[in-house]
């Protein structure tokens, strides 16, 4: 079971017209590497819960013959959780299942290791890594291997660096203790497993492979990297179609998808994906970028550090200079975050403009040339010179 339902707002505007698992990395969707991990582990039945833009989802995956499994939808048609979640699903598991989420990629080993244990008893596994920045996240206290509870993004202070790792082994006596779960608001599913901790009845199963977090924009950029620089994650689509033009320099860190047009004395490098029928002119610079299909990068033009998304428009000679930015995302200031900044699906910015470090210009923005785009810019908006 993957859970997939989610909008993910703080990775707007990128998903304002995509789900969460459906931002490409690597020029796949984050959900695409979820399940081709699940896939490697051997496992044949996926069921992926579904939600917000549903339809990206169920359009890309289709019945899972593309990856030789069967994959089955299920609906949580209200995001009130991941607790909630796992319920909606109750109706098609028949027997002990793993779970995981759509926006965090780990080795097939990970889902392997949860299965091979699923036969060994009833109580729920969770799998339980270690991070540079555990607060970000749902913090684990172990004893032994048994989980004694799950803080998720505690205040206070944290003396260990090991958390949720995000896949979870539970057979059908999960949806019993969901029900029962004493919750307000959202029910997550690390509710229930505190409830089940205070029991006994949780245990816990280290990982130490690969673990990949989407949370904020920049994540796209190094999560884009990690896939890009290990060779058995990344893998570049068909060539067809591509036209490069002469003198250009393409780094061995890019992965370039089908139809892509590139000017000659372009430069493409530092770990750089361009999407499908993107168009990058003449003496364009591009460096650890993230480009979604059908995007336009003009001549001249300078992106670091940034993300493109569907269809928008760099003018000739703009520049995203990239480097270390503040980020403030809701009530939340983030600093010293690798962000040149993010253009928004259908977006346009004019010649000679410039975005400034962190800048994140919203879907259909239009933005005049020369103008120095700062801060969020709101989806629609013009950006006048004077």
């Amino acid at each position: 079971m993957v859970l997939a339902a989610g909008e993910g707002r703080r990775l707007e505007p990128l998903t304002n017209r995509r789900p969460k698992p459906m931002v490409p990395v690597a020029n796949r969707p984050l959900l695409e590497h979820v399940v081709e991990a699940v896939v490697a582990a051997g496992i044949d039945r996926i069921v992926l819960v579904v939600g917000y833009k549903q339809e990206r989802i169920r359009n890309h995956f289709g019945d899972g013959d593309d990856w030789d499994v069967t994959i089955e939808y299920v609906e949580q048609s209200t995001q009130l959780g991941t607790g909630h979640a796992v319920l909606q699903a109750e109706p098609v598991v028949d027997g002990p299942f793993v779970v995981l989420n759509g926006d965090r990629l780990v080795d097939a080993e990970a889902v392997s290791a949860v299965r091979d244990r699923l036969s060994d008893g009833d109580a729920p596994l969770v799998t339980v890594t270690a991070v540079e920045r555990p607060r970000d996240y749902g913090v684990v206290r172990l004893d032994g291997d048994r989980v004694i509870d799950i803080d998720e993004k505690p205040e206070g202070p944290v003396d260990t660096n090991r958390i949720n790792a995000g896949v979870y082994g539970f057979s059908p006596a999960i949806f019993d203790a969901i029900r029962a779960t004493n919750a307000t608001g959202e029910l997550a599913i690390t509710a229930t497993l505190n409830d089940l901790a205070e029991r006994d009845e949780v245990t816990g199963l280290g990982y130490d492979g690969r673990w990949l977090d989407v949370s904020n924009l920049w994540d796209v950029l190094t999560v884009n990297a990690a896939l890009i620089h290990d060779t058995d994650h990344a893998r570049e689509a068909p060539t067809t179609g591509r036209r490069i033009g002469d003198t250009v320099s393409v780094a061995d860190d890019v992965v370039l998808a089908g139809n892509v047009r590139v000017g000659p004395n372009a430069t493409l490098s530092g770990a750089t994906a361009i999407g499908s029928n993107v168009t990058i002119a003449a003496n364009a610079v591009v460096e650890n970028t993230v480009v979604f299909p059908d995007a336009v990068i003009g001549p001249g033009a300078v992106v670091r550090d940034a993300v493109v998304a569907g269809n928008a428009q760099i003018g000739p000679n703009a520049t995203i200079t990239g480097g270390v930015s503040t980020v403030v995302v809701g009530d939340t200031v983030h600093r010293d975050v690798t962000l040149g900044g993010v253009v928004g699906d259908n977006a346009s910015i004019g010649g000679g403009a410039t975005l400034t470090d962190g800048a994140v210009v919203g879907d259909d923005v239009r933005a005049d040339a020369g103008v120095v785009v700062d801060g969020r810019v709101e989806p629609n908006a013009v950006v006048r010179r004077g």
